[in-house]
């Protein structure tokens, strides 16, 4: 029996042309689906969710922030997918505009090599219409409360 409760920090990447970062990604079981989820990942132990979100940034973009500022948004959900090891997550989602960029595999561990098919600049327009799955499901209202002005 899991259990478990997954600690989280996201951060919701814009360029200068509005478009949101997301990558694709498979997780480990063969039967789940595809989804375009944000940069980010579980919280170490002793870590902050401030701490985890610039860690997390670095090791899947490259980017060396030193501070994210606050949460923009925090959810408390159950995971929909199948294999995980836990039953309960919380996220925080941190918000970060900058100049578009492509992404540094670099820091990336084995996992990740494997778990990310394909990164992708998305501007607002091309999610709405997309019938490909993202997480979490309320990324557009998310997106259209929080994007930055210019």
């Amino acid at each position: 029996m899991r259990n478990r409760h997954r600690l989280t920090s996201r951060i919701l990447i814009f360029d200068e042309q509005d478009r949101i970062l997301l990558y694709l990604t498979v997780g480990s079981v063969p039967a789940e689906r595809t989804r375009w989820i944000t940069p980010g990942g579980g919280v170490e132990p002793g870590e902050t969710h401030a701490q985890g979100a610039r860690r997390e940034l670095f090791e899947e973009t490259g980017l060396d922030i030193s501070d994210l500022g606050e949460p923009v948004w925090r959810q408390d959900f159950v995971p929909d997918y199948a294999g995980g090891d836990h039953d309960t997550a919380h996220a925080e989602y941190y918000l970060l505009r900058t100049t578009g960029f492509q992404p540094s595999r670099e820091n990336w561990t084995a996992e990740e090599l494997l778990d990310v098919l394909e990164t992708r600049w998305w501007t607002l327009d091309e999610l709405t219409s997309t019938t490909e799955p993202f997480r979490p499901p309320e990324l557009l209202d998310l997106i259209r409360n929080q994007l930055p002005p210019c």
